[in-house]
């Protein structure tokens, strides 16, 4: 499968990604985003990746994922791992994981065939994405009496970086989504993102929550309370405490955006479609996108070095992009 992922290999790297279904179908009820979403944890808890939110739509799903650098995972983690994957085992599966158990424990070539095939689909977001999607399409294809590709062939990928405000903001832009879609008007009533999740106390869920205000509350360990009250406060700008938060109105924000002068707040701004966190190769910091341009020209196979551009619309902070999306940034 080809993809649109800058490879960053030796330090820990985070990333947007993407897919849609073939066609954009929109094909996904309640039951299939409540299975998608399912396995989207039990992947990334034997991927050993950590999904920082989520956001499960009718037709595509956004993750927003930290990969760190993978080194040494012993037997007992790496059967641990792969249970994970058959939480209600078949016979055949269970006596797999028997034999799996019992080769690793006895060690030797065979011992360490099973570690490299196991190894090679962990701390890596092209293994995990495939994973997820492969589940996904078996399971969805066998309920449904289908055949054939569910997924469009590419997903995409943004890198951006793992703090402060790039993070930040590219989790609240991913949580918003059915904002935007006119499904809610506060995540917090859609089950199938992490900030809803995170609302009704869902360990793994509150874990990336803390995760992504770690540098504004100073500890991934910081009171829930406060990370639910931050992460709202971006979302929803200065109307952060209305019980019942009023859909901005989408095409005048639009029409006001087509002019490149105009600054409108973030909090209305991340009601529209912005491409910039979807295509916009490398989101973050000045230093850190710049930090990247070698790379992902090496990578792309370009004469020139790309600029780091400034996002518009918004007072977007520090943030900038790789890529400056000249026509129809915002939609």
């Amino acid at each position: 499968m080809r993809t649109r992922r800058l490879k960053i290999s030796g330090i820990d790297s985070t990333y947007h990604v993407m897919t849609r279904t073939v066609n954009g179908e929109r094909l996904f009820g309640d039951r299939e985003k409540e299975v998608l979403r399912k396995m989207v944890w039990q992947v990334a808890s034997f991927s050993g990746v950590e999904v920082l939110t989520y956001c499960i739509m009718s037709n595509h799903f956004h993750v927003l994922v930290r990969v760190p650098v993978l080194g040494k995972v012993p037997d007992q983690e790496l059967l641990r791992r792969y249970k994970v994957l058959y939480p209600k085992p078949t016979k055949y599966q269970t006596g797999t994981i028997a034999v799996m158990g019992q080769t690793l424990a006895a060690g030797g070539e065979d011992a360490e065939v099973i570690r490299r095939k196991l190894l090679v689909r962990m701390g890596d977001v092209s293994e995990f994405m495939k994973a997820v999607k492969q589940r996904f399409s078996i399971w969805y294809n066998r309920s449904h009496g289908r055949y054939g590709t569910l997924w469009a062939e590419r997903f995409k990928s943004v890198l951006v970086e793992g703090k402060g405000n790039p993070l930040q903001t590219m989790a609240a832009y991913i949580d918003l989504n059915p904002v935007r879609a006119g499904i809610v008007k506060d995540p917090k009533d859609y089950r199938f993102c992490g900030y809803a999740e995170a609302v009704v106390a869902h360990a793994p869920a509150l874990k990336g929550l803390r995760a992504i205000w770690a540098d504004r509350l100073g500890a991934a360990k910081a009171p829930e309370k406060k990370a639910l009250e931050v992460h709202r406060e971006l979302m929803f700008g200065e109307r952060a405490n209305d019980r019942d938060v009023a859909a901005p109105e989408r095409e005048r924000l639009l029409q006001a955006l087509e002019d490149d002068k105009v600054m409108l707040p973030k909090a209305s701004v991340l009601r529209c479609r912005v491409r910039y966190f979807t295509d916009g190769a490398i989101l973050g910091s000045q230093e850190y996108v710049r930090g990247f341009v070698d790379i992902w020209q090496e990578q792309k196979g370009r004469k020139h070095p790309p600029k780091a551009n400034p996002m518009k619309g918004a007072d977007w902070g520090d943030l900038v992009v790789i890529q400056g999306l000249r026509k129809r940034v915002f939609g």
